[in-house]
């Protein structure tokens, strides 16, 4: 049983960095695409970065490319979300997300079939 275990949340003042960790479990993530995505109250949950674990390969939200950078560890089993620059617009719970087998990078959270219990991120002005 694939589990995601995400961690790093945290209160950061607007200007400052976080960075959240999702450790992997329960399967063979060489083959795996994994995903972040957050949601804030009252707002859909959203695609913010996605990573193929085997390539590296990456692709990003527009709204935190140059800001958010999206890691794996293969050694750990653990897949990051570098946040900089951070902004009150990204107050929101933060879900690891990862699907078997993928082609490609989903945007998705039909993309996905496994997630995480999320950590919450809350950026202050």
């Amino acid at each position: 049983q694939v589990q995601l275990v995400e961690s790093g949340g945290g209160l950061v003042q607007a200007g400052g960095s976080l960075r959240l960790s999702c450790a992997a479990s329960g399967g063979t993530f060489s083959s795996y695409a994994m995903g972040w995505f957050r949601q804030a109250p009252g707002k859909e949950r959203e695609f913010v970065a996605g990573i193929k674990w085997n390539s590296g390969m990456s692709t990003y939200a527009d709204s935190v490319k140059g800001r958010f950078t999206i890691s794996r560890d293969n050694a750990k089993n653990t897949v990051y979300l570098q946040m900089n620059t951070l902004n009150t617009e990204d107050t929101a719970v933060y879900y690891c997300a990862a699907r078997a087998g993928s082609i490609y990078i989903g945007i998705k959270r039909y993309d996905y079939n496994y997630w995480g219990q999320g950590t919450q991120v809350t950026v202050s002005s």
